[in-house]
């Protein structure tokens, strides 16, 4: 069945009380994964730190489709609660999610974050029709929503953050949630704040950490990347080389660029009207880039931009890690990304 924002966090909550007779498949999907992640997240609680979880994606599921079912209905070898996960989830998996609902128990739930899903798509209408499943769609937050989003997960950390902030952390961002969070992150760390030991966040600490995002200058990079142009990519990299400019510098331009496309993308799939879908973007397309935009969206279907924008929030959270990734990964996403518009041109 098709959910709505407050009982599909009613049902994830309520999942780690009792058995999935009642819901057995939760389907979270759509253009902002970011926001599908979280609420996956509340089931993650919702089950506890004991609990045994089961990971699968679509190609083992492909390969063997009564897998599902066998492990929603199986036992934990400890005795503990148990639920199943599924990351990447697409139409090859059809043939487990139909065996999962005609089992004749399952008690295990399972939840799949799947991003974005053609309308078309075999597996949606299942989800969206099915009484034993629940399917939430995620969108790009408005400005408001986006504003308190920021402020809520600076809170969790022990940050008080005005809604002046909260709005330039989500305009900066463009309201995606992992990058906001990455960005309330930096500023908790800055700011050497923690749930025990509060502090106020400002204008000069966001100003400090954001000093380094050449927008502009990567403008040329972004649309390299994006438009499949390998000579140029090379070329923008190394320019950007001699300018000093790190890898993780030209992410967030990239990922603002992604998200625009998916939305377009979205509007596009919807209207049939690509011209439209462009305009109706408003001031987010700069009026000498719309030639440059339409093409890119022609490039990038619903899913293809899905994965980028994954990949990317992936290589921006590797970049903050400090774990000796670096420019070395960013550099080899970017050039999977522009082999890969290369291919769709």
């Amino acid at each position: 069945m098709k959910a709505n924002r407050g009982q599909i966090e009613k049902a994830l909550d309520a999942a780690g009380q009792g058995s999935a007779a009642d819901c057995r498949f939760f389907l979270l999907y759509g253009p902002d994964e970011a926001g599908s992640t979280t609420l996956a997240k509340r089931l993650e609680r919702a089950m506890g730190p004991d609990a045994e979880r089961i990971d699968l994606d679509g190609p083992t599921l492909r390969d063997d489709p009564a897998r599902l079912a066998d492990e929603a209905a199986a036992f934990s070898m400890f005795g503990d609660k148990r639920w199943i996960r599924i990351n990447g989830m697409g139409e090859e998996s059809l043939p487990a999610l139909t065996a999962l609902l005609e089992a004749e128990a399952a008690g295990n739930p399972v939840i799949a974050v799947a991003g974005a899903l053609k309308p078309t798509s075999k597996l949606l209408k299942l989800a969206l029709d099915h009484k034993q499943t629940m399917a939430f769609a995620s969108y790009q937050p408005d400005a408001r929503e986006a504003e308190q989003i920021a402020v809520a997960i600076a809170r969790e950390g022990g940050l008080r953050l005005s809604s002046d902030l909260g709005r330039r952390i989500a305009d900066l961002t463009n309201g995606d949630r992992t990058l906001m969070a990455g960005e309330v992150e930096k500023l908790i760390l800055y700011l050497d704040a923690a749930p025990d030991r509060p502090r106020e966040a400002t204008g000069e600490a966001l100003d400090a950490l954001s000093a380094d995002n050449p927008d502009s200058d990567a403008a040329p990079l972004v649309n390299a990347v994006l438009g499949g142009d390998l000579r140029g990519m090379h070329r923008e990299l190394g320019r950007l080389a001699e300018a000093g400019t790190t890898m993780a510098a030209v992410l967030r331009p990239l990922l603002t660029r992604a998200m625009l496309l998916a939305n377009i993308r979205a509007d596009f799939d919807d209207s049939g009207r690509l011209e439209g879908a462009v305009e109706a973007a408003g001031k987010a397309v700069f009026w000498k880039e719309k030639g440059v935009v339409t093409r890119q969206v022609r490039i990038w279907d619903a899913t293809g931009i899905a994965r980028v924008i994954q990949r990317l929030a992936q290589a921006e959270r590797a970049s903050r890690s400090g774990r000796g990734l670096g420019d070395l990964m960013v550099r080899h996403e970017l050039l999977a990304i522009a082999r890969q518009a290369a291919r769709e041109r």
